[in-house]
């Protein structure tokens, strides 16, 4: 009897403790997640009734090549993906070539460290301010050295400085999570490697990069999510780039359901849907082929 009190008792103190999150969680992630899955099968202004009309919203951006929300999908898709084919990998390489640097000078990790995690605090919009100034025209490096670059106005700059902002600002995390994984490594084989004369490089590949790999496949699919669900970036430092080439899926689909005109919620909401479709896909492949590479 007592343990059933006990039981009861532990489990109204679990509620108690997880509620505020459940309650953030069903208000701010679920409900509109089931109302986005709603509106993609209608055609709704925002203001009006919606009307229900199946699929027909995806048919129209998926195959209807004269239509402009198959146009803006597709090239919105396609800027998307390309910003998380360059971006993913140096904010993969460079944390964890920074994390072995700061391993192998244990003196000063905790101060650089702190000072690499730094950006990662700062609001996108902070970010994007200071960085536009730093490569404007009239204080950025075009002006320190006489460059004819207009870095975040023509290609291939704007993209260069796109991921350059990228990687910045958002590699702060993954350095966190590989050092305090390298720290884990298993001291004594890196001491039998040491004895046996095996270099830094051997000793990285062969013994510790492989005994980190469950944290690379987390931060590579975490990284490729965040980056697939890229906004502010495009919108603020390059403004969607020269004829919309920097122009996102999401600065799309927030043009469609908040545009000065109709707005139609419906095909945004549907484009969301392809979106968070296309990144669940791009996550499992992931998952799928680190876990092949480590069989």
């Amino acid at each position: 009897m007592k343990k059933n009190k006990l039981q009861k008792k532990w489990s109204w103190w679990t509620l108690l403790f997880v509620s505020p999150f459940l309650v953030l969680f069903i208000t701010f992630f679920l409900l509109p997640a089931v109302m986005g899955l709603y509106v993609s099968f209608t055609n709704w202004d925002i203001y009006s009734t919606p009307i229900w009309v199946g699929l027909e919203n995806f048919k129209t951006i998926l195959f209807d090549k004269t239509s402009i929300w198959h146009t803006q999908f597709v090239e919105g898709f396609r800027h998307t993906f390309l910003f998380a084919l360059i971006t993913v990998p140096f904010c993969i390489i460079v944390p964890l070539f920074l994390a072995v640097l700061l391993m192998n000078k244990p003196r000063f990790m905790g101060f650089f460290q702190a000072v690499l995690y730094m950006p990662s605090l700062f609001a996108i919009s902070a970010v994007m301010i200071i960085w536009t100034f730093l490569l404007s025209i009239s204080y950025g490096p075009q002006s320190l050295f006489g460059l004819d670059i207009f870095f975040t106005g023509e290609q291939p700059w704007a993209w260069f400085s796109l991921a350059l902002v990228t990687v910045w600002w958002t590699m702060g995390s993954n350095l966190i999570i590989y050092v305090a994984s390298l720290n884990g490594v298993n001291s004594e084989m890196i001491e039998a490697a040491q004895i046996d004369g095996a270099s830094r490089k051997r000793i990285f590949f062969s013994i510790q990069l492989p005994s980190i790999r469950d944290q690379l496949l987390f931060t590579t699919v975490m990284t490729s999510i965040a980056q697939l669900n890229v906004y502010g970036q495009p919108l603020m430092l390059t403004n969607g780039g020269p004829n919309g080439s920097t122009s996102v899926l999401l600065m799309y689909i927030q043009q469609a359901a908040f545009s000065s005109g109709i707005p139609q919620a419906g095909m945004a909401s549907a484009m969301s849907i392809l979106l968070g479709f296309g990144i669940m896909l791009v996550s499992v492949f992931q998952f799928i082929a680190v876990r092949k590479m480590n069989k």
